[in-house]
């Protein structure tokens, strides 16, 4: 049409359908006059009336109006200026918020002394997580030198440690990420502040872990080492989750270095006393979170080595800690299964390892623990005799790293004892580094019982020929020993007749008229009972509420003894009471 701009095809700005923000003329189709007589005639001539479009939200947000530019085009609020906003925005330096990160913690370590509560340590340490990827020598050596004073020894044997003995003190990063600017005096200068011990703890775990993701072991064991005696030394109760957490690390830097365990000339070995004296340490002074990690260490300790027996020694001379942290909790009841488990004391591994499985924590950095824990209780129900559950190889997190698991139940299942064997060949170095391969060659006298509880279900008589050509054994003189017992144990219900060389099965009866029902609803319920019990006691309660109960109670009790005397006085009656008084 002439006179009409062509389509630019959205590159102008569109306000109610309509490109442009010029006025719209409307012609012959308006009145000459508003309704409510609000419009006025135009001049003599006009014919016309004009119309404006009402604006668009963008621009009725915007506080100017919208400015246009040489070819008429307006420019749209929020796109190309918010851009250059973005783009001149100052960024933050990384290692400036490294620091600030760490310095942040500084606050919580201090309430926890004022206040005598761990829960503000245990927040220290648990922002460790978000901070390990950012440890540098660098950045630690600057929180020092920002944190400490130039003469303080303490700051000089960390700086020590991290081979950073010359770096500048007092020197910030920026003004902007400063925290203590309200301890600065009148003067300018900084008031020199006194740095608790737990900040040097604290600083002391941040290099224990920038050595353990470096492997620097033998820096970190020497280190770890100095700072257990430092802990030592002190005697601090405000220290006692920190130092759990530095025996934690010492011992994981004793298990690196060669000759690794289990060699007898190990630094596991010699790094035992410590942790006994730190165990002994702990209990007279009621630690209950180094005495809690220090168990599990020394339990670890002794099984890195096959010491079973003073394993088991201490178990029996030590008690944990009942109100110990979870996770501490969980690791204890596998090393516990792991050690009955050895001692072929299968009902009592199968109930630590149960209970450890359902403590695991659920969140993926712990799915390595539920994956170690699942392995050995499936061995061990299968020592039991039982068949695990195929739901558990279902599960997303444990599918892949049970798959061999699976194979190697479905051969114990069917009693084949050359499947059998052709898994632990397969698969015998991921059984060796899972730790279950002692305790899966035990598994060879339950396929064969396996096997012949199967054939005793479906013959009524067998010989004994036949049992030796099914199982694949040496001689008819080893099938008659392994039926013999295993109608001793309880396997199978039948009978032996060894002049004519034969197995004869008997009827099986009715399940139900046995004891076995009962026996497993007993179990549930008892596990029900513990479970409940157990959650009772990890609730948290109000500190001496009970105390607030007894005194309102006594209260209440006082002011019924002053009715009751005054009633029989006779200073008040119960209809001056309102009926209260018989609700009492």
């Amino acid at each position: 049409m002439p006179g009409k701009t062509p389509h630019t095809n959205g590159s102008n700005p569109v306000e109610n359908g309509i490109n442009g923000a010029d006025d719209v003329e409307m012609k012959d189709d308006a009145p000459n006059q508003l309704k409510g007589g609000k419009g006025k005639k135009t001049k003599e001539g006009d014919e016309e009336m004009t119309v404006v479009v009402p604006p668009s939200k963008s621009t009725k947000l915007s506080a100017t109006p919208p400015s246009k530019d040489s070819n008429g085009d307006v420019a749209m609020d929020g796109t190309e200026e918010t851009n250059e906003e973005d783009a001149g925005a100052p960024k933050v330096d990384p290692v400036a918020k490294a620091i600030s990160d760490i310095k942040s913690n500084f606050p919580l370590l201090e309430r926890a002394v004022t206040l005598f509560d761990a829960r503000f340590s245990l927040r220290a340490l648990r922002s460790i997580s978000s901070i390990r990827k950012r440890l540098t020598p660098d950045i630690l050596a600057q929180v020092i030198a920002e944190t400490y004073q130039s003469t303080s020894p303490a700051a000089k044997s960390l700086l020590v440690a991290l081979d950073r003995e010359h770096v500048a003190f007092g020197k910030s990063v920026s003004n902007e990420m400063e925290i203590d600017n309200e301890s600065k005096a009148k003067n300018g200068k900084k008031e020199p502040k006194e740095i608790i011990p737990e900040v040097d703890i604290f600083l002391g775990i941040l290099i224990q872990i920038y050595y353990l993701d470096n492997k620097l072991n033998q820096k970190g064991a020497v280190f770890s080492a100095h700072l257990a005696e430092r802990i030592h030394s002190l005697n601090r109760r405000t220290l006692d989750s920190l130092s759990a957490r530095v025996y934690f690390y010492y011992s994981l830097f004793c298990e690196q270095l060669a000759p690794l365990p289990p060699s007898p000339s190990s630094p596991v070995v010699s790094i035992r006393p410590a942790l006994l004296s730190a165990l002994r340490t702990a209990v007279l002074r009621k630690d209950i979170d180094t005495q809690s990690t220090v168990i599990v260490l020394l339990l670890r300790n002794y099984l890195s080595t096959s010491h079973i027996a003073q394993a088991d020694l201490l178990i029996s001379h030590t008690k944990f800690p009942e109100n110990a942290a979870n996770n501490q909790v969980a690791r204890y009841l596998y090393y516990l299964g792991r050690i009955r488990a050895i001692q072929l004391r299968y009902t009592e591994a199968h109930e630590h390892l149960t209970a450890a499985t359902r403590k695991a924590p659920s969140s993926p950095s712990a799915a390595g623990f539920s994956q170690t824990a699942t392995k050995l209780l499936l061995v061990v129900e299968l020592l039991m005799g039982d068949i695990p559950d195929r739901a558990t190889f279902r599960i997303p997190s444990l599918e892949r790293a049970l798959q061999p698991y699976l194979q190697l139940v479905q051969a114990v299942r069917v009693g084949l004892l050359g499947e059998f064997e052709n898994v632990i060949r397969q698969h015998g170095d991921t059984f060796r580094r899972d730790g279950t391969y002692t305790l899966i060659l035990r598994l060879r006298q339950n396929v064969i019982k396996t096997g012949i509880r199967m054939m005793s279900l479906s013959y009524s008589r067998i010989s004994l020929r036949d049992i030796c050509i099914r199982l694949k054994l040496e001689s008819e003189e080893s099938a008659e020993y392994i039926v013999a017992k295993a109608i001793r144990d309880g396997v199978i219900e039948a009978s032996l007749d060894r002049e004519r060389g034969f197995m004869k099965s008997k009827e099986v009866g009715d399940v139900y008229a046995t004891r076995e029902p009962g026996e497993a609803f007993h179990d549930r319920i008892r596990a029900c009972l513990a479970l409940h019990d157990e959650s009772v006691k990890a609730m948290r309660f109000p500190m001496n509420q009970h105390r607030l109960e007894l005194k309102n109670a006594q209260e209440a009790r006082e002011r019924e003894r002053e009715m009751a005397k005054e009633i029989q006085d006779g200073d008040l009656d119960e209809d001056d009471l309102g009926g209260e008084f018989e609700g009492m």
